[in-house]
């Protein structure tokens, strides 16, 4: 029996809490403020706390259980993290408060800067952008700046291969440019030919997902980025993926110019349901003077002999703020102790096990699941949810009976060149038993599809909410509860 909802409780003249009397004069509420026909429940505090936690607890989370949403990394946040972020030396301050009175905020800023720059082989890093989408765009406008400022007027185009992460195309659109899709080749990289094909003095540069989002690396990328180069074109490494190289391959080393990091993802600070996010941006030495205003350094005429003076500073040739005050501090705090507590050797050893989980995964179920490129995978990997001996059935139906088994589906439907894909992304916080029963999920749902398809288009049978009419949903939202 489904637990009653908040209206459901609602009792004329009951009331939760009495407010002392108003101690200032009462004034009216703007009218717009007020709608009298809007049934607001009545109802004690205890009924209040407890619809709260029943909600509370239809909520999945990786505290819960394996959360393998591919291209999400959403690896296991350590609670020290939130012990560091909740520090009231910390939380007490403001963004406009003097530079002299916020030093220990500054320098977190200061060591996470160089801390990123370290792990990327990059030259300057800003930690304004808001999340991954931000950075993304953050790192085209200052690809565009860079061939604005030297005269360059006719560049006009980025070149996005199709595996790529999915909002490059809108990133790029944003700032004003057009965009050329490249084709990938029969083993999932890049195709050197079709880039070749494209290559001209209006390309701006070339937005590359590695390891891309069918989660394999690019084998030619040395060879992808001296062709973009070749042209005068930059290159954009998108790092959503960069939780299967992180300690083990620096994209700044290889020749990319400009990358933004997910701290929410690999830096494990928890995200989801549209937030929290930080979307770092790294720029090798051409660029470090477009980077976003203001960034953090040591203010040598301040300093005292023994004791450095952390302060902002504004690039020459910036492209200008692009977040309100300095950024998403409270996530800087969180990655930042991620990377103090695991230190250089723990966060390669992180990178080495989210690409051995996955890869583990993949072996269990290769056999039954179809998949497209048959090469050793990084961090994640696509299957399809499609079998030839249960042809009515499709990669949502999977993924919905997933549910009634307790663990949650992976990507549905992304990337788009792989038909019905299955994107899963174990991260290396998983165990064995962990992988081993989500692969045995998997089996048995493969046997049921086969035997019995009908529990599979009608799953998922045990959930808060049953199988939803999407489409329907997306044309005539219901935005608030009516109760009868």
């Amino acid at each position: 029996m489904a637990e009653p909802l908040i209206y459901e409780l609602s009792s004329q003249g009951r009331e939760g809490v009495k407010p002392p009397k108003l101690d200032v004069p009462v004034s009216e509420l703007p009218g717009d403020l007020v709608r009298d026909e809007l049934p607001l429940p009545e109802v004690s505090e205890i009924d209040v706390v407890r619809h709260f936690l029943h909600l509370s607890q239809l909520n999945y989370a990786i505290d819960k259980g394996m959360y393998p949403l591919g291209s999400c990394t959403m690896k296991y946040n350590p609670k020290v993290n939130e012990v560091a972020a909740r520090i009231p030396g910390f939380t007490g301050i403001h963004p406009l408060q003097d530079a002299e009175t916020v030093q220990g905020a500054l320098f977190v800023m200061y060591e996470l800067q160089n801390y990123l720059k370290e792990i990327s082989g990059f030259a300057g890093v800003t930690l304004q952008p808001a999340a991954g989408a931000h950075g993304e765009l953050v790192g085209v406008l200052i690809m565009r700046k860079y061939h604005l400022d030297r005269g360059d007027t006719k560049r006009d185009t980025i070149l996005v291969p199709d595996s790529a992460h999915g909002t490059n195309p809108a990133s790029t659109s944003m700032s004003g440019l057009r965009v050329v899709q490249i084709p990938s080749d029969e083993r999932g990289n890049v195709d050197l030919d079709a880039l070749q094909s494209q290559l001209c003095d209006r390309v701006v540069g070339l937005m590359l997902t590695n390891p891309n989002t069918l989660g394999l690396f690019e084998e030619q990328v040395v060879e992808v980025i001296e062709q973009v180069h070749s042209c005068g074109g930059l290159v954009y490494g998108d790092g959503a993926n960069m939780n299967a190289l992180m300690g083990i391959m620096r994209p700044g080393d290889v020749g990319i110019d400009v990358m933004h990091f997910n701290l929410h993802k690999t830096f494990s600070t928890p995200h989801g349901g549209g937030g929290p996010g930080s979307g770092p941006v790294g720029v090798a030495e051409h660029l470090v003077d477009y980077l976003p205003s203001p960034i953090v350094i040591i203010d040598e005429a301040e300093s005292l002999e023994d004791i450095p003076f952390f302060n902002l500073y504004e690039p020459p040739k910036s492209i200008g703020p692009v977040k309100a005050f300095w950024g998403h501090f409270g996530i800087m705090l969180r990655a930042y102790t991620y990377m103090r507590m695991l230190g250089a050797e723990g966060m390669q050893a992180a990178a080495e096990h989210a690409v051995l989980n996955a890869n583990y995964l993949l072996s269990q179920i290769k056999d039954v699941y179809p998949l497209p490129y048959d090469r050793i995978c990084k961090h994640e990997f696509v299957v399809k949810g499609h079998l030839d001996e249960a042809p009515d059935i499709h990669a949502l139906d999977i993924a919905k009976r997933l549910i009634d088994y307790g663990v949650h589906p992976p990507t549905n439907y992304f990337p788009l060149i792989v038909p019905e894909a299955l994107m899963i992304e174990p991260t290396e916080t998983e165990s064995k038993q962990s992988l081993d029963n989500y692969a045995s999920i998997l089996r048995k749902i493969a046997e049921e599809a086969k035997q019995n398809p009908e529990l599979l288009h009608t799953a998922p049978h045990n959930a808060p909410v049953r199988r939803l009419d999407e489409v329907q949903a997306a044309r005539n939202p219901i935005l608030r509860y009516k109760h009868e």
